[in-house]
């Protein structure tokens, strides 16, 4: 297998598996080791990129052989190893030869169509950002197969957010306030783009309550993951640079993105969000000098609340101030460009509590509904939650 020919036999091998009459010579194939073979050529690092990439077109062409095949190749292991070869592999080319596998033993496989499913979200973690941003278009169609979501995709697929790989390239915003022909173009991530688009589907699942309340945490970083740079800042006016890219940063950045595309798409997501104090969150990503495109998204993305909701349009303008809201509104996306330090500082420093209105409104609409004995809620515990809040607020 160490051949500098070993590129040439696979493919003379494929001749036969390929033919129109190939069903004996597959399962002679087989019967000599022929699936344990190929996966081990991915394994060894001594074999060349090309003879690894043709290993994977062999397992391509018995797994579109039939069920009892695919089944053949997860009971050898096989998923592990095509995975683990993906996330090593430099050749895209060849990344995008084992996506079609994957995507192959998942489809009419239910034996281990949950393996695959587990085997991509175990890629998500990886170092390549071509492995990932495959992994991401697979798990869609996976997802979509296997029906029922696993524990860990939701965190997976939110630390995927903060790759740090990035790319400037058109994409679809669905946002109001971008350009006519719906691109905008922005410092953003074929991998995040894939992520946002795997949310969209997760919304659908189980796992849609924990994945809005894991996007809105992400709006405010934690001062320990921000803190991190600052004894480089203090030392090295060069290291300003290094903030841009922070994984924080760009985590929320995308978090914002994929909150308005939700909540735009949506209005009983964007309301959820709403409880979860979506608002507050995002007027303090505004304010975030460190990271501009953080700052354009979130704004992009309340202006999509603010349309949405009457109560968002009274809680903003008042925090903002009618001179900045006017600026806000009339272009959202250039405000970054706009604001001032003391007004970034208000913003970050907002106590916007739309929550807390909400429940009153509720409350107001349901006064009859109390009297009548149907309140869900004691008034005494309501009370307590929100003076809790401003305690924690002010600290």
């Amino acid at each position: 297998m160490t051949g500098s020919c070993l590129d040439k036999l696979l493919r003379s091998i494929g001749v036969f598996l390929s033919a129109v009459s190939s069903n004996h010579y597959l399962i002679e194939f087989l019967e000599v080791g022929g699936v344990l073979t190929l996966l081990e050529i991915l394994a060894l690092e001594k074999i060349k990129e090309e003879g690894k990439k043709e290993s994977i077109r062999l397992l391509q062409v018995i797994a579109n052989s039939g069920r009892k095949y695919k089944e053949l190749i997860c009971e050898s292991y096989g998923v592990r190893s095509i995975a683990e070869f993906l996330a090593k592999s430099k050749s895209e080319e060849t990344q995008e030869e084992v996506q079609v596998l994957l995507d192959s033993l998942v489809h009419g496989n239910p034996k281990y169509q949950n393996q695959v499913y587990k085997g991509l979200i175990a890629l998500l973690p990886c170092a390549s950002p071509k492995a990932q941003q495959l992994s991401l278009q697979t798990l869609r169609t996976a997802q979509s197969i296997v029906r029922t979501t696993h524990p860990s995709i939701v965190d997976n697929v939110l630390k995927v957010l903060s790759t740090m790989h990035l790319e400037v390239q058109y994409e679809g915003c669905g946002l109001p306030g971008s350009s006519s022909d719906g691109r905008t173009l922005s410092a953003c991530t074929a991998v995040s783009i894939a992520a946002i688009e795997l949310i969209k589907d997760l919304v659908n699942y189980d796992v849609c309550p924990a994945l809005l309340k894991g996007l809105v945490a992400l709006l405010i970083p934690s001062f320990k993951e921000t803190s991190k740079l600052q004894p480089k800042i203090l030392n090295d006016t060069s290291a300003l640079q290094l903030t841009a890219h922070l994984p924080v940063f760009l985590q929320q950045a995308a978090a914002a993105k994929a909150i308005g595309i939700l909540a735009h798409r949506n209005r009983s997501l964007a309301e959820e969000m709403l409880h979860l104090r979506v608002v507050h969150s995002l007027l303090a990503a505004m304010g975030n000098t460190d990271h501009s495109n953080s700052q354009r998204q979130a704004s992009l993305t309340l202006k999509c609340f603010v349309q949405l909701f009457p109560v968002v349009e009274e809680h903003v303008r008042k925090s903002m101030g009618e001179e900045l809201y006017k600026l806000f509104f009339s272009n959202a996306g250039d405000l970054y460009m706009k604001i001032d330090s003391i007004q970034a500082d208000i913003l970050a420093a907002n106590k916007v509590n739309v929550t807390k209105a909400l429940y009153l409104s509720d409350l107001s609409h349901s006064n009859v509904s109390f009297y009548f004995g149907h309140r869900n809620q004691d008034p005494v515990a309501y009370n307590t939650h929100f003076q809790k809040e401003d305690v924690e607020g002010k600290e």
